[in-house]
């Protein structure tokens, strides 16, 4: 159950659209019959050329229990430049119990260098901290990526392959892969998400909360380039995730 607030925040953080000044979108995450064990909150603004990500989760009913009420908030701050978003600096916070880690990113796109600092503390004191430069670089945090995904990938009808690079994601070397579907391929993803979206796609997440090999989030994405519904597939131990915007 301590994975579920991750799971949360990734769920909702892809493709949303840029126009807007300010954008606010609240989701559920449920599983079978026992229904929800999460939600989220994402907000955007942007405020001339800069703009601010915010996305908070947070475990609910016997997940939140189990998981001594976990928490999790992630950050994304920077500036805006040819539609996109780029970011200056990423955080994410997580707390459980008494316990809070902490790890916070700021990228250099001009050196193409990425400074990472984590800490760790238990009862508001510091009992870890660590510095450290990541061996890649990446234009996009994970949030920024999925921010951006709407307009990085033009043609959403023509099956393709994209590996992008995002800082948060170590553990697979910066690595995600996203998989789009034509329009024959769409039929799976509307028989696991409805058939109200306007483009789908699916994630590669390579970590341990997944029973296979291939952690796979699928999405269906409306119009305006926002998430609708998602499915996190084959999650050990619980099968399929589903979240969905409620508002």
């Amino acid at each position: 159950m301590k994975k579920f607030l991750l799971i949360t925040v990734i769920t909702v953080s892809f493709a949303f659209s840029l126009y807007a000044e300010t954008i606010d979108a609240l989701y559920k995450v449920s599983f079978g019959v026992i229904g929800e064990i999460g939600k989220a909150k994402a907000h955007l603004e942007r405020d001339g050329d800069r703009y601010r990500i915010e996305v908070v989760g947070e475990a609910t009913g016997i997940a939140k229990a189990l998981s001594k009420n976990r928490k999790e908030k992630q950050v994304s701050q920077g500036h805006i430049r040819d539609g996109l978003l780029l970011p200056d600096s990423y955080s994410v916070i997580r707390s459980f119990g008494n316990k809070v880690i902490t790890k916070i990113y700021t990228i250099d796109h001009k050196n193409k260098r990425v400074e990472q600092r984590n800490e760790k503390t238990e009862d508001g004191k510091l009992i870890w901290e660590e510095n450290k430069v990541l061996d890649f670089y990446a234009k996009n945090d994970l949030l920024t990526l999925y921010f951006n995904i709407n307009t990085m990938i033009p043609e959403k009808e023509k099956k393709a392959v994209y590996t992008f690079k995002a800082v948060g994601a170590e553990k697979q070397q910066g690595s995600v892969e996203v998989v789009v579907p034509d329009r024959e391929g769409r039929v799976d993803y509307e028989k696991n998400l409805g058939q109200g979206g306007t483009w789908y796609l699916t994630a590669i997440i390579h970590q341990e909360i997944f029973s296979s090999n291939k952690g796979e989030l699928i999405l269906s994405i409306d119009e305006n380039g926002i998430t609708q519904k998602s499915m996190l597939k084959d999650v050990v131990m619980f099968g399929d995730i589903m979240a969905e915007r409620v508002k």
